[in-house]
């Protein structure tokens, strides 16, 4: 394969007015080597394929076609523009794809800063969301501590009215208890902090108990202590666990309970005003599932309390 041969002074030409080699020596190929306006207009219109500036072979020898000279002079006019027009399209073009490179290399420039911003924003985001639950969690923790002073300061009320026997607050409870509604325990206290209140009488009965027991004991308070202690146990395993058995029977011959709370004639005495019933010849203090009566248990449990916590428990009475 050997380049096509074509008319000398015709490639000349076209090579004079800035078309390359191999694109003069096609268009005249193409064009039968006839003039260099038909070569010009080949160009134009085959300017878009990538082929037109690749130099033609020719599978034999090669042969010099001879066309009869053209003075330059005599090149019309529309050729002539047509190759300045030639010139301008291709000068565009090359403009347009040095723009776009230049367009592709500032979206590379800048396509780690956009990440990284991108990434940045996602960071706060998740920072902004991290303090809302924070603040949030700190106002829950703000309102149950509230709670809880309110709840205790109503407690304390509560228990000094009974100290003074002065008539309970409300047939209903009046000391709402967050922990028991939640099914938790923060303190002893808990167990009696909501329950309905039984008339006064009843809460006098089982005062009445509590401070014969201490007066009458009064020069050993640590019995005194360890039978509150021991009472109030048993009165709030009934409060948490009403459907146990266990919790509800009490063997009076047990030598710990003779210890602590049998050998004391008011300890009995208050438990059976809780509803506690001797059983099986004496032998046993016995409460019936269906007579546990929370309201009493938990009213129970608070004259339990002020006993234990109030240090004039008692002293004050007859």
């Amino acid at each position: 394969m050997v380049n096509q041969q074509v008319n000398k002074r015709l490639l000349s030409d076209l090579e004079a007015m800035g078309f390359s080699e191999a694109q003069a020596t096609k268009a005249l190929h193409q064009s039968g080597n006839l003039s260099i306006e038909a070569a010009v207009n080949w160009i134009v219109d085959n300017d878009n394929d990538a082929a037109t500036h690749e130099m033609p072979m020719c599978p034999q020898d090669p042969v010099n076609i001879v066309v009869e000279e053209m003075n330059p002079s005599l090149i019309s006019e529309k050729v002539k523009l047509s190759a300045q027009e030639l010139r301008n399209r291709s000068r565009i073009k090359k403009a347009e794809e040095k723009k776009k490179l230049e367009r592709e290399r500032e979206k590379e420039r800048i396509r780690p800063g956009k990440e990284l911003l991108e990434a940045k924003q996602i960071v706060e985001e998740r920072e902004r969301k991290r303090l809302l639950a924070q603040r949030k969690a700190e106002k829950e923790e703000e309102r149950r501590a509230r709670e809880k002073i309110r709840h205790e300061l109503q407690l304390d009320k509560a228990e000094r009215r009974a100290g003074l026997r002065l008539p309970l607050e409300g047939p209903t409870s009046v000391i709402p208890a967050t922990s028991l509604v939640q099914g938790t325990r923060s303190s002893p206290t808990d167990d009696f902090a909501v329950f309905p209140f039984k008339p006064a009488g009843k809460a006098e009965l089982l005062r009445e108990c509590l401070e014969s027991l201490k007066r009458q004991n009064k020069e050993d308070n640590t019995k005194v202590i360890t039978a509150f202690r021991t009472l109030l146990i048993y009165v709030r395993n009934v409060v948490r666990n009403p459907e146990e058995g266990k919790f509800r029977k009490i063997r009076i011959s047990n030598p710990a309970f003779q210890d602590r709370v049998g050998k004391f004639e008011d300890a009995i005495k208050f438990l059976e005003l809780c509803g506690f019933e001797r059983v099986e010849g004496g032998n046993f203090l016995f409460l019936p599932r269906e007579k546990v009566d929370m309201g009493v248990l938990k009213l129970a449990g608070a004259q339990l309390q002020n006993a234990l916590t109030n240090p004039f428990f008692g002293l004050l009475s007859r």
